[in-house]
């Protein structure tokens, strides 16, 4: 019995023994990280902004009825081409015809009263010329007589002729003198008949600019029945029938529509840009667009407009003037002009855009998930007494906890087994990887994965390498 117990003792502390070895080992290993890791590379690295959109021409008008009717006759159908000016419909314009035609009437009327008047006041510069000479002719007569008068007085003085004939030279001065002041009563006379017809022919001209400008109102009002093409273009929209009644546009409701004509000749892809990848974009950035009903085909633009007002995401609505909470993400239009359309493109068609906002040659880069935030704090190593001082209650110092509180962006770096934190200073984000403009080296091996490892890991853990793991984080 004594040597049976010594047996299951040995094995007892056999069995202890290879336990505390394991625990020893687990004990050892209980703050190891378990990582995937990658090299920093030198590679080209391309900058991109994706947004999506709907294709639109750079162009277009929607044509609504300027009058009210039915639509006689629709000249075009959609799909045709249309040049500037061109008739593309007619609406009835009976009524509109007739004020015309009453217009013109009275143009004609007026036009005839200010004939007769400037042809009355012709005449009638002709008869004062005439009198006017014939006053000229009495006057010359006037002068005669007070001639003969004259010298009849001084033969009257010398007693050379009888009283009779000085009488009868004094007589026909007087009548002379008579003669001139009825000729020009007559002239008088004649110059404000003149100005009578002169007033009337003023009226009559002020009437023909009265009856022009009603013209002028009535022509316009009837070739607003005739519904014209602004742009050449093509008919893209066209959502009435002939034989349908449209009517114009009032304060509070719009116009019917009658057609839309777009300008082909410069089609645009209208896009939605992310707010915070807005500030990356300029003018002149190269894109690549793909249609979605074009598939298999990638068609080059260039941005041509930047929007300057924010976009609310619910409503479309500039931000400014929408009525959702300003936390909402928005968006701003970006417009891409293609540069070499296809000939079946449509406008409202769905596609996306690649646009390359930089491109860097030869330079560092590494997978952008190795990238994390650590506060300065968490990266002290604190000794004992520092250790004590913080623990200790009395005031605290706000710069120091501040500082203490930055946060610095940066990697892991492997160095034996522990991965030891670097701040890096980053460029441009591709796709996948993002430039290390400093805080790294060629061929530096960082920690790549998983997620969790690299937002919970501190400064100098001990790392255990296993590159066979994906770097999905489902499981870890």
């Amino acid at each position: 019995m004594k040597r049976k117990w010594k047996i299951v003792l040995g094995i007892l502390l056999l069995f202890i023994a290879a336990g505390g070895v394991f625990a020893s080992l687990r004990f050892s290993q209980r703050e190891l990280v378990s990582v995937q890791t990658g090299k920093v590379m030198r590679t080209d690295l391309v900058s991109q902004v994706v947004a999506s959109g709907e294709i639109k021409p750079r162009n277009y008008i929607n044509l609504g009825a300027n009058a009210q009717g039915q639509i006689l006759d629709l000249v075009v159908k959609e799909g045709d081409r249309v040049h500037k000016g061109q008739v593309v419909a007619r609406i009835e314009a009976v009524q509109a015809n007739a004020d015309v035609l009453a217009q013109r009437a009275g143009v004609a009327t007026a036009e005839a009263d200010s004939a007769a008047s400037e042809a009355g006041m012709r005449v009638q510069d002709d008869t004062i010329r005439a009198q006017q000479a014939s006053i000229e002719k009495v006057k010359f007569e006037l002068d005669r007589a007070k001639l003969n008068l004259d010298r009849a007085a001084q033969l009257w003085e010398q007693k050379l002729i009888a009283k009779q004939e000085y009488d009868q030279r004094k007589s026909d001065y007087d009548s002379q003198a008579a003669s001139v002041r009825a000729e020009e009563a007559r002239l008088a006379q004649m110059q404000a008949q003149r100005a009578q017809y002169a007033a009337q022919l003023s009226s009559s001209q002020r009437r023909i600019a009265q009856a022009q400008a009603n013209l002028t109102r009535f022509t316009d009002i009837l070739a607003k029945h005739d519904i014209v093409a602004p742009i050449d273009g093509v008919v893209t929209n066209l959502p009435v029938r002939q034989g349908e009644t449209v009517v114009p546009g009032i304060q509070n409701s719009a116009a019917s529509t009658v057609l839309t004509i777009a300008d082909m000749s410069l089609i645009t892809a209208e896009l939605k840009v992310d707010e915070t990848d807005i500030v990356n974009l300029s003018l002149g950035q190269i894109a690549d667009i793909t249609i979605d009903a074009i598939p298999n085909r990638t068609f080059k633009g260039k941005v041509t407009e930047i929007g300057n007002t924010a976009l609310s995401r619910s409503t479309g609505q500039a931000a400014s003037q929408s009525a959702t909470s300003s936390n909402e993400a928005k968006d701003f239009k970006v417009v891409v002009a293609l540069e070499d359309p296809p000939d079946d493109i449509r406008p409202g068609l769905s596609c996306s855009a690649k646009i390359v906002t930089a491109t860097r040659k030869d330079v560092l880069t590494i997978p952008i998930q190795a990238l994390t935030v650590r506060q300065k704090g968490d990266l002290e190593e604190l000794d004992t007494k520092q250790k004590a001082a913080r623990n200790e209650k009395g005031p605290m110092d706000v710069a120091a906890e501040r500082a203490r509180r930055e946060e610095v962006q940066g990697v892991f770096v492997i160095n034996g087994d522990k991965a030891e934190f670097h701040k890096v200073e980053t460029g441009i984000t591709g796709a996948t990887d993002i430039e290390v403009t400093s805080g790294l080296g060629p061929n530096d091996e960082i920690v790549i994965g998983g997620y969790r490892a690299i937002r919970t890991m501190r400064n100098g853990a001990h790392v255990k390498v296993d590159n066979r793991a994906p770097l999905d984080d489902s499981k870890s």
